[in-house]
């Protein structure tokens, strides 16, 4: 199911989480009501036991994000990791609008298909935007929401829905350069060791996939997710927030709003850590996790 030029650049991986991720990568055809053709989606499947944890990743990444978490969760609980439509390795189709209202379609077909049954829906960056809006939508497919820091509060910049060409272009290029995705990285570490050449493979390896800038600059363009601090008392759910006290990508206010309007919320602050605790600090994570799920 992966390109010839994915296959090379996998070969560059050195960290075994990475490696024994890229080698039980799944793919599914996946009916939609979006278009007529099925949708071939990426995803990862671990574990048996337990509720079904669904982790959903951040923005331009894929389920590469989750390789130091999944294995310790997946010890404990069945573990679905998901490329949402429009990121990772999911087929993208270039007739279809890649806005939050489909990546939300999308995500509950995969639902419907792969898990039938209540899940503790995890969330990372933008991908706790799309758990939140999920959550939302479709309370009864939510046990517990978990947000890992988050977004769903910082509207887009509304000069995003007006990018025209070759500005679009131009501005998926500047993003491929992997220097600038490097920068990004250190960025989004406390301790930028963790910034790493295998790392920095994980993150740009989804690159090589057809219509990648095609369908960033249409997710782009939709508005990408809106703020849902208007609804959050909405969520009825048991929620976790786990936030980096480090955080340079969202800063450290939105956990505390989350905490104020999310009923039955529980903050809990990761020292020495920065935007990504699932990958900077996977084990302490993963044991906050398992402490709120397991309870």
């Amino acid at each position: 199911m992966f390109s010839k030029n994915i296959i090379i650049q996998a070969e560059k991986l050195t960290e075994s989480t990475s490696i024994n991720l890229f080698q039980q990568i799944k793919f599914t055809s996946l009916k939609t009501p979006l278009i007529e053709d099925n949708i071939l989606t990426s995803y990862l499947n671990k574990g048996e036991k337990g509720t079904p944890i669904l982790l959903l990743h951040g923005f331009d990444s894929s389920l590469f994000e989750f390789r130091r978490l999944l294995p310790l969760l997946s010890k404990n609980h069945q573990v679905f990791a998901l490329d949402l439509l429009g990121f990772g390795f999911t087929e993208r189709k270039l007739t279809i609008n890649y806005s939050s209202e489909n990546i939300k379609i999308h995500l509950q077909e995969f639902w419907a298909k792969m898990i039938q049954k209540p899940v503790i829906l995890i969330g990372a960056s933008m991908g706790g935007a799309t758990a939140i809006d999920f959550t939302l939508s479709y309370p009864e497919t939510v046990e517990k929401l978990i947000l890992l820091d988050s977004g769903g509060l910082i509207k887009p910049p509304i000069m995003g829905k007006f990018l025209l060409p070759p500005l679009d272009y131009l501005a998926t290029e500047f993003l491929r350069n992997l220097k600038v995705r490097q920068s990004i990285s250190k960025t989004a570490y406390f301790d930028p060791h963790f910034a790493s050449e295998d790392a920095l493979q994980c993150a740009a390896l989804h690159l090589e996939c057809d219509n990648w800038n095609k369908a960033l600059i249409s997710f782009t363009k939709s508005g990408g997710y809106r703020s849902f601090s208007a609804e959050l008392d909405n969520i009825k759910q048991p929620t976790l927030i786990i936030w980096g006290e480090n955080d340079k990508i969202l800063g450290i206010q939105s956990p505390k709003e989350f905490q104020q309007k999310i009923a039955k919320s529980k903050l809990i602050w990761v020292k020495n850590c920065g935007h990504v605790p699932h990958l900077e600090c996977s084990e302490l994570t993963a044991n906050h996790i398992l402490d709120f799920t397991d309870n």
